[in-house]
């Protein structure tokens, strides 16, 4: 995470915006593409969309109140996959909209969309990249990700994952076949 300011505007400004009920909320910020978040090209770097979009993420956990459990409990945002398309460029001082949610969850995993949408000009309400995003919560002390179920039960809620859409299952799929990909390489199986 290096957007610090941010960071510090998103932690002051999310008690006084709407709490949101997961798994069904849905967060919705508004930003603008900065000098420090552009490339050579003069428009936002592809490693920035990974950057903000942790902002999104942790606009769910504050908003949602999972956020306290997170650090009472000492649990860790673990990110282990994610797959960016881009469509159109983000240039300079560009206002957008990040919309991020939930669309699906495993044992130890959640399922994130991420959504940079134009928030003005030309392109407004066109999809500016779209993303999907792996990740749990780590339990240091318990050396463990922290299943699903007793996150979900922190919010009071125990419904079951939906089922999931074509490109999510895609993406899993490509997840496990990496993953698997990785293991046989250590093991001295792969190539």
């Amino acid at each position: 995470m290096n957007l610090w300011l941010r960071l510090f505007w998103l932690l002051l400004s999310a008690p006084f915006r709407p709490r949101l009920a997961l798994p069904d909320g849905a967060s919705l910020l508004t930003l603008r593409v900065l000098p420090n978040d552009l490339d050579l090209a003069l428009h936002m770097n592809n490693g920035r969309y990974l950057a903000i979009m942790d902002l999104g993420r942790i606009d769910l956990l504050l908003r949602s109140g999972l956020a306290g459990a997170v650090w009472r409990n000492g649990w860790t945002p673990v990110a282990n996959a994610a797959l960016v398309r881009f469509r159109r460029e983000l240039r300079a001082f560009a206002q957008y909209r990040l919309a991020t949610r939930i669309v699906g969850w495993h044992e130890a995993s959640v399922l994130i969309e991420q959504t940079f949408i134009f928030a003005g000009g030309a392109h407004e309400g066109e999809v500016a990249a779209r993303a999907l995003f792996k990740g749990g919560l780590y339990d240091r002390k318990a050396r463990r990700y922290v299943p699903v179920a007793e996150i979900m039960a922190v919010i009071g809620r125990s419904e079951g994952s939906p089922a999931p859409s074509p490109e999510v299952g895609a993406f899993l799929a490509a997840d496990a076949a990496l993953r698997e990909s990785g293991r046989a390489m250590r093991s001295g199986d792969g190539s």
